[in-house]
């Protein structure tokens, strides 16, 4: 049977992302974010998307000040040690972006309920929370062995998931290293919940590389609709064991994020006043890009 080629351009893979679907990002916190990938969703001007996420970092803010999302379901959006995503605050405080919390273990549940392809997820610990009394979605119910008050928390179901990892081959399939944490967790557990999954990776390898180790590939090829190799594709996040986060390059978009004016020429200049990934790569700088490899 002949194996279909999968590889293609990020132009044409985000192409199939249509507005006003559900998305969701890989990566978690600031950390392998698939970013090569949020930025070509902000070039194609994307609009009117819900973003469902566990733990979002500065994907969700620059999907957020580019104007591409309406809403936002997550536990938390924000840089970690560089501060707040003042892009998401201001479009939240404002009512510009609707937003939806869930407490991050119930984020990461979402997803489980929809691999599984359940209705919805039972929850024990929402007792007195704002959460279920703000949240419609969130259903009351009494179990029905101990009669115990619970919650159904309703599924993630994205239309369409997008990740970025370390390998793959031109058929779909994507590897990860042997050692994980939670960013390759959570891709794992994404890229099952959903019928359409679209993975940027480091590099493209041959089926042969892949075959002689196979206990490395957690996303076989039937399980995406697209790959494509872009290297650096998580930058200025980082792909643990590869290279390390571009700390200089954070403190940029913090800077320039202050303001919706500033961050308008930041956009300008880093994403829509660039063609594409690799004239963003050629603008960061080859000598910048590496050294951050040797940092790991």
């Amino acid at each position: 049977m002949k194996r279909t080629v999968k590889l293609t351009s990020l132009k044409e893979a985000v192409s199939t992302v249509r507005d006003g679907e559900r998305i969701a990002l890989g990566g978690f916190a600031i950390y392998q974010r698939p970013m090569a990938l949020t930025a070509e969703l902000v070039r194609q001007k994307k609009r009117q998307l819900t973003l469902i996420g566990i733990l979002n970092g500065i994907e969700a803010d620059l999907l957020t000040g580019a104007g591409v999302l309406h809403c936002i379901e997550t536990s938390y959006v924000g840089l970690e040690r560089f501060g707040l995503a003042r892009n998401f605050r201001r479009a939240a405080e404002s009512g510009v972006l609707k937003t939806v919390d869930y407490p991050e273990l119930i984020a990461w549940d979402r997803f489980r309920a929809s691999q599984e392809g359940l209705p919805f997820w039972p929850c024990t610990f929402l007792g007195g929370s704002g959460v279920a009394a703000n949240n419609p979605d969130i259903v009351p119910f009494a179990c029905p062995v101990t009669a115990r008050q619970m919650w159904a928390v309703p599924p993630a179901n994205p239309d369409v998931v997008l990740l970025h990892a370390p390998l793959g081959d031109e058929y779909g399939n994507v590897a990860f290293h042997s050692r994980k944490m939670l960013p390759q967790s959570a891709d794992i557990t994404l890229s099952r919940c959903c019928d359409r999954v679209i993975v940027s990776v480091e590099k493209i390898v041959s089926p042969q590389q892949l075959s002689r180790q196979p206990h490395l590939v957690e996303i076989p090829a039937f399980r995406t609709t697209h790959i494509v190799e872009a290297p650096f594709g998580a930058h200025p996040t980082s792909v643990p064991g590869i290279y390390d986060c571009d700390e200089r390059a954070f403190w940029d978009y913090v800077t320039a994020s202050a303001t919706p004016q500033r961050f308008a020429q930041w956009l300008q200049q880093h994403i829509t006043g660039v063609a594409d990934h690799q004239a963003y790569l050629d603008q960061s700088g080859n000598r910048r890009l590496l050294a951050l490899r040797n940092m790991t």
